[in-house]
């Protein structure tokens, strides 16, 4: 025992020894300093990976625990950031670390099964009129039906050849129109079952309004399916995304593995990161065409192949990509 808690102190004074070093080397000092400086802090760094490596797997205090992700982090950033750019390194994180941390992530699993699970269904049902009679109009209620129809009822892509400017401004407009729905989904993910409504009822508004849309005799369909066969693989696939990002917060104060609830909380925050990082660029990527070929003249044909395209290249990052190529612990 005695041995063990002078092995504990000889370790808590490498601990301070490199907080001290990162408190003292900046990261534009670090580029430039002393070769001995550099090799003991790099020396210290791998020391406190091990450490934090053994005091998970021994469950050594939560604060201690804690203490040392935050060192490590701070290190980590330290060295790395200091670095000039990397694009091998960039790369990598992008094409190989970030699909693979999404695919093997559990909230990722649900909340892309509960929202196109449910898109799809509300779709069917809100487009078959002869087994399900009356469902669209019941899931969506008279008043947003008509706004639908009236606003691609009026719609004539022949004309909306707009300024540079207004295009612009239409882009600016989905952005935020689009993360404000994503935004809503991984705001209330944290507090779990808020979050699993909140991505349950866009997913079936969403899915009876394409069902509803996508009728022969709907006033407006073929406006409507001309605007957002482009643009919705992104859109609809960042909405889960975020959804699921919210709920891998939530997660970390339901299921805190020993720690306490706010180095849990912000342990999943930080395996969050790559989730929300991928529904932001997908909201991007949806408001740019929504904006620009979503209500271009350009023949449906294109459109359609847009989006198959689009479609095609998410299932490629997110699942070929993703899939592990050795045994992978999942998230």
């Amino acid at each position: 025992m005695a041995k063990s808690a002078n092995n504990l102190m000889t370790r808590r004074q490498q601990w301070s020894r490199l907080e001290q070093m990162l408190d003292e080397i900046s990261a534009r000092k670090l580029r430039g300093g002393r070769g001995s400086a550099l090799v003991e802090l790099s020396d210290l760094y791998r020391s406190a990976c091990a450490d934090l490596a053994m005091a998970e797997q021994y469950r050594l205090s939560p604060e201690t625990v804690t203490y040392l992700h935050g060192l490590v982090g701070r290190a980590h950033n330290r060295i790395y950031r200091s670095g000039k750019f990397q694009f091998r390194r960039w790369w990598t994180i992008v094409f190989n670390d970030a699909p693979k941390q999404i695919f093997a992530d559990r909230c990722v699993h649900v909340c892309a099964i509960l929202f196109f699970g449910l898109f799809i269904l509300t779709a069917y049902v809100a487009w078959d009129q002869t087994n399900f009679p009356g469902v669209g109009e019941r899931i969506l209620g008279r008043e947003q039906i008509d706004s639908l129809e009236d606003m691609y009822t009026q719609v004539d892509f022949s004309k909306t050849e707009g300024s540079s400017d207004g295009r612009l401004f239409m882009v600016a407009f989905y952005i935020q129109h689009n993360t404000s729905i994503g935004l809503s989904c991984f705001a209330k993910g944290p507090l779990v079952i808020p979050g699993i409504w909140e991505t349950a009822y866009n997913a079936t508004v969403l899915g009876a309004s394409f069902g509803y849309m996508a009728r022969p005799d709907a006033a407006g369909g073929d406006s409507f399916l001309n605007f957002v066969t482009a643009h919705g693989p992104f859109e609809l696939t960042a909405i889960a995304l975020a959804a699921a990002a919210g709920l891998r917060i939530g997660m970390g104060w339901i299921f805190t593995g020993g720690l306490s609830r706010f180095a849990s909380v912000r342990l999943q925050a930080m395996k969050a990161v790559p989730v929300m990082a991928a529904s932001g660029v997908l909201f991007f990527l949806a408001a740019l065409t929504e904006g620009l070929f979503s209500p271009s003249s350009i023949p449906y044909f294109f459109k359609a192949l847009y989006g198959m395209l689009s479609s095609t290249a998410l299932m490629y990052y997110f699942v070929i990509l993703g899939y592990p190529s050795e045994s992978n612990d999942a998230a």
